[in-house]
């Protein structure tokens, strides 16, 4: 199979100089290699099996549509906003640790909020579970959240909370599971 994906790759570069000889402007700028390595995966996260998860199956439709397909759920309706119980909130896919207790704040906006991540030394996120990326689909510029080991979308963040840190981590609840503190 190797031997034809070679073959055909550089079929593929003889045309494109035979091309590039007769027209100035239909130059080939490179010729990517082919990877036929069978270690690849798609962009899918998979579990530690290397299995696909079969999220509609693992999530109720709620959870399944804010966390795999970027929904928001209604403000004022998370059974997480007015949760005052100490211990740590986890990624409702994965069970992985994202926000403690004591960073979570009442920002009048009706969702969950946190002034920082689980992991965060000092505004250093490289240990926190969650990572941050461009979102325009609210109409303007904004900060999603994602879980950094499943990629479930979590909510955004924003630059308007309470010090220390001055950020405000808008979460859905239905993105949540709660694990109180071991007394």
């Amino acid at each position: 199979m190797s031997r034809i994906l070679v073959r055909f790759a550089s079929l593929i570069s003889r045309e494109a100089a035979a091309k590039s000889v007769l027209s100035p402007r239909c130059q080939l700028s490179t010729v990517r290699p082919i990877c036929t390595s069978s270690g690849l995966r798609s962009l899918t996260r998979y579990d530690e099996s290397g299995v696909s998860t079969d999220w509609q199956k693992k999530l109720t439709p709620e959870q399944y549509v804010v966390t795999r397909e970027k929904g928001t759920e209604l403000p004022f309706s998370g059974i997480y906003l007015n949760h005052n119980e100490v211990g740590m909130y986890h990624c409702v896919c994965c069970d992985t640790p994202l926000f403690n207790s004591e960073s979570k704040y009442d920002s009048g906006t009706g969702w969950p909020s946190f002034y920082e991540a689980h992991g965060t030394w000092e505004q250093d996120e490289s240990h926190a579970n969650i990572l941050r990326r461009p979102d325009n689909s609210l109409g303007s510029t904004g900060t999603e959240i994602i879980c950094k080991h499943c990629d479930a979308h979590l909510g955004h963040v924003f630059d308007d909370g309470p010090e220390p840190t001055g950020q405000r981590f808008c979460i859905n609840s239905v993105a949540l599971t709660f694990k109180p503190r071991a007394k």
